[in-house]
């Protein structure tokens, strides 16, 4: 079950140069090069993974606030943003085992992290949950698919021939099918990052949205697991609890939270809640000694 690599384009300008430039930048092995990571703030890991045709930046409403209270590590999956392709094949296992490997390069031996993930980022960190054991305190999925549902079929527009002021309509236009609830919510930054992350992907991980690969790997996770959703995230149409449920038959214990009047892209549409959310997730994971 490969990727389907699309052309790199990456003259775009950065759409969060503040956060940027306030990272510090790491590099681990990928393929004939490198996968990229970048670094905010001190105190205890936590481990941010990005959505399909994305990157670091899918987490630009919260990184600010978690880093406040978090050493946050964002990372750039193989083939996407910043980083190298992989090797082939692309598959849900060999993407998160270089994304794993990349992790105990990062942190110091037996230092245990908290990871969240985000749609095919929530897949790639259950994986690394997995293959890191006991060294995974808490496990958040958000807006998670690979549950053996389809994925529905929304359709994009394609902005590589387009320009200006087409192109930019263009990416707020997907925004509104696929990531936000409420198209008041699009933000000149959101198109910005969404532009971005279009051109710098190198392959669409979205022919793995339908498998099973999550709920199969959630069955190795020892990490306490919560999955997140928007209310009005049309991966998960027509019903969160479907998902869920799905979720359980490989962990009873998963749970469930929901954020009203948010779609996909819930972190960034809504991130004043999530981050409140994300805060506590964490704080409990720790109170219930995980």
């Amino acid at each position: 079950m490969d990727g389907t690599r699309i052309d790199h384009q990456p003259f775009v300008a950065e759409p969060v140069p503040a956060l940027a430039a306030a990272a510090e930048v790491l590099r681990t092995p990928c393929g004939d090069g490198h996968m990229v990571w970048r670094r905010w703030g001190e105190g205890a890991p936590l481990v941010l993974l990005h959505g399909g045709t994305g990157s670091w930046r899918h987490w630009a409403g919260n990184i600010a606030e978690l880093s406040r209270h978090y050493q946050v590590y964002a990372a750039d999956a193989p083939g996407l943003g910043d980083s190298d392709m992989m090797h082939e094949p692309v598959t849900p296992e060999t993407v998160s085992a270089i994304v794993a490997e990349g992790l105990a390069q990062l942190l110091p031996p037996g230092m245990r992290f908290d990871i969240m993930g985000f749609s095919f980022g929530a897949m790639v960190a259950t994986h690394v949950a997995a293959q890191h054991g006991q060294r995974a305190r808490s496990l958040t999925v958000i807006g998670p698919a690979a549950l053996g549902f389809s994925r529905p079929a929304v359709p994009l527009e394609k902005v590589r021939n387009k320009q200006g002021a087409e192109r930019y309509e263009a990416n707020r236009r997907n925004l509104g099918m696929f990531m936000f609830a409420d198209p008041a919510r699009i933000s000149e930054e959101s198109v910005a990052i969404q532009d971005w992350n279009t051109v710098h992907a190198r392959f669409r991980s979205k022919g793995f949205a339908g498998s099973t690969s999550l709920r199969d790997a959630a069955a190795r996770v020892t990490a306490r697991l919560t999955a997140v959703w928007g209310d009005g995230d049309v991966t998960a149409f027509p019903s969160v609890e479907a998902r869920i449920e799905a979720l359980r038959t490989t962990r009873r214990d998963a749970g469930l939270r929901v954020i009203e009047g948010a779609g996909h892209w819930v972190a960034y549409e809504a991130a004043a809640e999530f981050n409140a959310l994300a805060l506590d997730l964490l704080r409990e994971a720790r109170d219930a000694g995980a």
